[in-house]
């Protein structure tokens, strides 16, 4: 394959810490289709995904991205004609905590998603009609056989790190634990190894929002031409509450009004409402209903210690963890990445871990945090004098 370089170079008005200007790849897997874990195969699976930086010739110094719930390929970088950054743009590029005039970093939107790779509206090659609800219930393992589909597929048989925050750090988990031969480090951020009855509930409450909306249509919306946008709307409202820590919506909104003062209405009175209304208007225009219902539930599901012999694969071919939660993080909380270094530290796998002193909540793991952003140069500085 030799080198490798999507990043087009940075435009004057992009400065020199970011990776320029860059471009959506999609690319078609698995010839025979893939068999899902629920047992169904699913036989088109296109991924979209992105890459900056550039391949050494030993193939040995790439860095898979694993994105959160809502995210997509597009972590860093601009796409040309729009002014709108990566989402992780303050993490990777060059001179950042993921420095990209050392690592090649790919970046690929999930399976079930709706950036880009198949999920549940995308086309059903056997009905000619969206997918809907006869969308194969997913499972964590699905996503990284996706990912590691995608690794083969660009000359990649190992991992310097795979990185994630949230639930991009549960499919680092996973991979960790089932293919631990596929990377040398393994990096994650404000996530779990369980949901709590309580994280249960917010995903719950979002996806009921979304079923009962008239537009939704059992699910049939896209060829029926309507679309559940209340639901969708009211579900994304409710998970952001979750992303904010109780100080950082004091510190941003306060008792605060809309306009000027507050006049007695059942409308958007104070100006956390007008926040939490944009931020849901906002969602419709990139996010499917399908894949909020699809994705949240795998979170759901997901226990990966719940087996006797869960570590068995990791502990014979151990991978170096790190792990950093945020002290105002209510929705995985520190306690959370606690459990995850119990159970590492108790099979013997070398695990690092530090909590990082923020008030922003959930959404720290995606901000530029002078401690977390120092934590994670340190770490991946160290994994680039091994393999130099």
């Amino acid at each position: 394959m030799g080198k490798r370089n999507c990043n087009n170079g940075p435009v004057s008005s992009i400065d020199s810490g970011s990776v320029g200007v860059v471009e959506t790849h999609s690319v078609r897997l698995f010839d025979d289709g893939l068999t899902t874990r629920s047992g169904t195969v699913l036989p088109v699976v296109e991924v979209a995904y992105e890459t900056y930086g550039t391949l050494n010739e030993a193939r040995s110094n790439a860095i898979y991205i694993c994105h959160a719930l809502t995210g997509d390929a597009h972590a860093a970088g601009f796409h040309e004609g729009d002014d709108r950054p990566g989402w992780w743009e303050n993490m990777i590029g060059p001179g950042k905590p993921i420095d990209t005039n050392q690592w090649f970093v790919v970046s690929s939107n999930i399976l079930g998603g709706c950036q880009g790779t198949t999920g549940p509206s995308s086309m059903n090659p056997e009905t000619g009609e969206p997918y809907g609800l006869d969308f194969p219930l997913l499972d964590m393992r699905d996503f990284v056989a996706v990912h590691r589909g995608l690794a083969a597929e660009l000359g990649i048989e190992r991992f310097a790190a795979v990185v994630g925050g949230s639930l991009g750090g549960m499919q680092v988990l996973q991979w960790a634990m089932d293919h631990p031969r596929d990377m040398g480090r393994a990096l994650i951020f404000a996530a779990s190894s369980r949901l709590t009855a309580q994280n249960i509930a917010f995903s719950a409450v979002g996806r009921q929002a979304i079923m009962r909306d008239s537009g939704f249509n059992e699910g049939k919306f896209l060829s029926r031409g309507t679309a559940p946008r209340k639901g969708l709307s009211v579900a994304r409202m409710l998970a952001h509450i979750t992303y904010l820590s109780e100080e950082a919506f004091q510190e941003k909104f306060g008792r605060n009004a809309q306009q000027g003062e507050l006049s007695g209405n059942f409308g958007i009175d104070f100006a956390v409402e007008s926040y939490l209304e944009y931020q849901g208007e906002r969602f419709l225009s990139r996010f499917d209903a399908l894949s909020y219902l699809y994705l949240t539930r795998v979170l759901d599901y997901f226990d990966p210690f719940a087996a006797t012999d869960a570590l068995d694969l990791l502990k014979a071919d151990p991978v170096r963890f790190l792990l950093v939660s945020f002290t105002s993080d209510w929705r995985f909380s520190t306690e959370h990445s606690r459990r995850i270094v119990r159970h590492l530290e108790g099979a013997r796998i070398p695990t690092s871990f530090r909590e990082i002193e923020s008030r922003w909540g959930h959404d720290s793991f995606l901000l530029d945090l002078p401690d977390y952003h120092a934590t994670v140069r340190a770490y991946l500085d160290r994994a680039a004098e091994e393999i130099a």
